[in-house]
């Protein structure tokens, strides 16, 4: 199954090639939240004694969930340039801050809020510069 392209081949208009980038990014950052599961099996495994069989366990998930990533990340970036993958990937600090919460009770500072809305703002704003290089 192809994905969808991301340049307009003439019979698909602008709205179909923009779809096709934002279905790119989705696929993109379901594979960063991928990457950001393997922080929390490896947190378990941390507190478990080395090469028992729970710490095993927790890195045969770890290993597993860098493998899908690992595979689906080269899908993504044949359609996106590297620069803008890279810069999406910041994006796992809102997934660490949130898994941190949920699984270790970990609790939110005004610091770690302030950082997270500069990171989606850098986000944000390179993914602008993006959209305005492909404009001209």
């Amino acid at each position: 199954m192809d994905s969808p392209p991301l340049i307009c081949n003439g019979k698909e208009g602008r709205k179909d090639m923009k779809w096709s980038k934002l279905s790119t990014l989705l696929v993109l950052h379901i594979m960063l939240l991928i990457y950001s599961l393997s922080g929390i099996c490896s947190k378990l495994a941390a507190a478990e004694p080395v090469f028992s069989f729970k710490f095993c366990m927790y890195y045969a998930i770890v290993i597993g969930l860098l493998g899908v990533y690992a595979i689906g990340w080269q899908q993504v970036i044949k359609h996106l340039p590297l620069t803008t993958a890279f810069a999406n990937k910041a994006i796992t600090i809102l997934w660490a801050l949130v898994w941190g919460i949920l699984f270790f009770h970990e609790g939110i500072t005004v610091g770690k809020i302030v950082g997270i809305v500069f990171v989606i703002l850098g986000v944000i704003l390179f993914a602008c510069a993006d959209e305005v290089k492909e404009n001209e």
